[in-house]
C-alpha cells in the first residue's frame, strides 16, 4: 500500500518524508516537485516566513537516474530559518528560557497538546503542530500527481470566498474546470475568475488594518478519474470518507463536503441525484455531477470534487486580544501576537491538491498493483477499455 510518514519541526533543521510503495520506473524531476513547493509558498495575505523560505525538495532515496526504484523514496526539504533557531532547536544541550512559550494561543494546539504530551514549554507542541508541517505533503502530493497525469488525471484547486467575500456558483458556472484553475495560477488569490483580485486583496488589507484575520473556502477538483475507486464493502474503504479525512487533516479545516454537499440535504430526491445516460462513445455518463463523482463510496467516473472551509489563523494582532491563561502562573493574559499573516486559504487549497493526489494514487495502486508502473499503466488501459464496452 503505497503510505507515507513526514517529521520535521516548524523552525528544526529540515522537514522530511518518507514516502513507501510507490512503483519502479516512474520518471521523476525535482523540478515538478519544487514548482509545486513554490505554489504552496504564492498567495496575497501570507506572513513573513513565506519571504525566508524558498523551499526545495532534496530526493536522498529510491530514484536513480531520474527513475524510481520501487523502494522507499525518502524527501527532504531544509529549513533555512533554522540557522537562527540552533540553539532554541537543539537536539542536545540544556533547555533555555528564550523563546519558551507559556501562554496558549486560543484555536491552537498549544495547550491541548501540551496536556496531552506533559509540556509547559508550548514550542514543543507548535512547532510539530505548525502548518509548515504541509511542506512534506506538497512534495509527496507532487509524486503522486506525477503518477496520476500519467494516466491522464488532472487535479486542481481554487478559492471561492475569503472571509465573506465570495465568488458566486453562477460565476463560474459556464467556465470549465481547467479554465478555472488556470485562472487561479495567474491569481494571488488563487480565484477562478481574473479580474477579481483587487476587491479581494481590498478586503484583506482592511482585515489587517483591524486586527483581524480571515478563513475562507475552496474547491479542489479531479478529472478523468477510472470509475470503480473506492468500495461499498465497509465503511473505511468508502472513498468519499477517506478523501473527507486526507483533507480535514490539514491544519484550520474545519469542514469538508463532497459534490454539493450540504445544499442536497435542502432539495426532493428528484432533483438531488444525478440521472445515468449512455452513448456509445462515451459509456454510462450523467449531465448533472451533484454528488461530486462519487457513488456509494465509489467514483462513478465523473469529476471528483470536494470544497473544504478553512477556519480564520488564530494569532491575531496586539489590537486585537483574545483572552487565555499563562500554564504556569496560571494568570490571565491577552493572546493576540503581532504578526502579518492575515489568510492561508490559497496556500491550503494547494495542500489539498496534494491530498487528494495522494489518496487518489493509492486508489489506482490498490486497484491495479503497485511494482512496476509500466505494467500498472496497461492494466488500467485494459480497464477502461472494459469499462467502457460495459
Amino acid at each position: 500500500m503505497l503510505r507515507f510518514l513526514n517529521a520535521g519541526e516548524s523552525h528544526g533543521p529540515a522537514l522530511t518524508a518518507i514516502v513507501e510503495g510507490y512503483p519502479s520506473n516512474v520518471k521523476i524531476k525535482t523540478d515538478r516537485i519544487n514548482k509545486e513547493l513554490a505554489r504552496r509558498q504564492k498567495g496575497y495575505g501570507r506572513g513573513g516566513r513565506m519571504k525566508i523560505e524558498k523551499d526545495v525538495v532534496e530526493i536522498l532515496s529510491g530514484v536513480r537516474f531520474g527513475i524510481t526504484l520501487g523502494s522507499p523514496i525518502t524527501l527532504m526539504v531544509r529549513n533555512k530559518d533554522w540557522e537562527n533557531w540552533t540553539d532554541i532547536m537543539a537536539i542536545e544541550g540544556d533547555p533555555m528560557n528564550k523563546k519558551q512559550i507559556l501562554e496558549p494561543r486560543p484555536g491552537h494546539a498549544d495547550l491541548t497538546g501540551g496536556i496531552k504530551y506533559g509540556f509547559y514549554d508550548l514550542r514543543n507542541v507548535l512547532e510539530r503542530a505548525s502548518a509548515r508541517e504541509t511542506t512534506t505533503r506538497v512534495a509527496v502530493g507532487a509524486l503522486c500527481k506525477i503518477l496520476l497525469e500519467d494516466i491522464g488525471i488532472k487535479i486542481g484547486s481554487y478559492v471561492l470566498s475569503i472571509g465573506e467575500k465570495k465568488i458566486d456558483k453562477s460565476e463560474i458556472e459556464s467556465i470549465s474546470y481547467e479554465d478555472r484553475f488556470n485562472n487561479a495560477e495567474n491569481s494571488e488569490l488563487r480565484l477562478p475568475i481574473l479580474g477579481k483580485d483587487e476587491e479581494f486583496k481590498e478586503y484583506i488589507d482592511k482585515a489587517k488594518e483591524d486586527g483581524e484575520s480571515l478563513g475562507g473556502i475552496f474547491e479542489v477538483y479531479a478529472l478523468n478519474v477510472p470509475v470503480g475507486l473506492g468500495s461499498y464493502s465497509q465503511w473505511d474503504t468508502r472513498l468519499d470518507g477517506k478523501i473527507a479525512q486526507a483533507i480535514m487533516s490539514i491544519q484550520a479545516i474545519k469542514g469538508v463536503e463532497i459534490g454539493e454537499g450540504f445544499n442536497l440535504a435542502y432539495l426532493p430526491g428528484s432533483q438531488a441525484h444525478d440521472e445515468i445516460f449512455y452513448s456509445k462513445e462515451r459509456g454510462f455518463y450523467r449531465k448533472t455531477n451533484r454528488v461530486g463523482g462519487l457513488e456509494g463510496g465509489m467514483t462513478n467516473g465523473e469529476p471528483i470534487i470536494a470544497r473544504a472551509a478553512m477556519k480564520p489563523i488564530p494569532t491575531l494582532m496586539r489590537h486585537k486580544s483574545l483572552q487565555s491563561v499563562n500554564v504556569i502562573t496560571k494568570e490571565p493574559f491577552d493572546a493576540a501576537k503581532e504578526r502579518s499573516d492575515i489568510t492561508a486559504v490559497p496556500a491550503a487549497a494547494v495542500v489539498a491538491e496534494s491530498m487528494l493526489a495522494f489518496v487518489l494514487a493509492r486508489e489506482i495502486l490498490e486497484k491495479f498493483g503497485s511494482d512496476n508502473w509500466i505494467q500498472i499503466k496497461e492494466r488500467i488501459e485494459k480497464y477502461r477499455q472494459e469499462v467502457l464496452n460495459y
